[in-house]
């Protein structure tokens, strides 16, 4: 019986702290959102025209296997975001109360 050697495909790179799927600018984070949202991996792969069915199942398989790592550093970006959002709000009161209203005058008109 011959070896044979089955070639194995990378799917994620490391670009400085960031996640992407190999040879795009579609981060990891995003896909790995969208199925913990629900997503099927065929959906995801629609909503990304330039991922292949492959890539998304390849970056889910990835997630799965390193989830614990993966949502940690899912939880500090949603840190972060919040620290940033938050400093935003701080910094720019009378637009986020002008963006309010207008909101909840939207809500009214519907």
């Amino acid at each position: 019986m011959t070896a044979v050697l089955i070639p194995t495909k990378q799917y994620i790179e490391q670009q400085g702290e960031e996640s992407y799927i190999e040879g795009t600018r579609i981060s990891l984070d995003s896909i790995i959102y969208a199925f913990l949202n629900g997503e099927s991996p065929e959906s995801i792969a629609q909503n990304f025209p330039l991922l292949s069915l492959e890539q998304v199942y390849g970056a889910v398989a990835f997630y799965l296997s390193n989830r614990e790592l993966i949502d940690v550093s899912l939880r500090s970006g949603e840190e972060d975001f919040n620290k940033l959002q938050q400093s935003c709000r701080e910094k720019n009161a009378f637009l986020y109360q002008k963006l309010k209203a207008a909101q909840t005058q939207k809500r009214v008109c519907i």
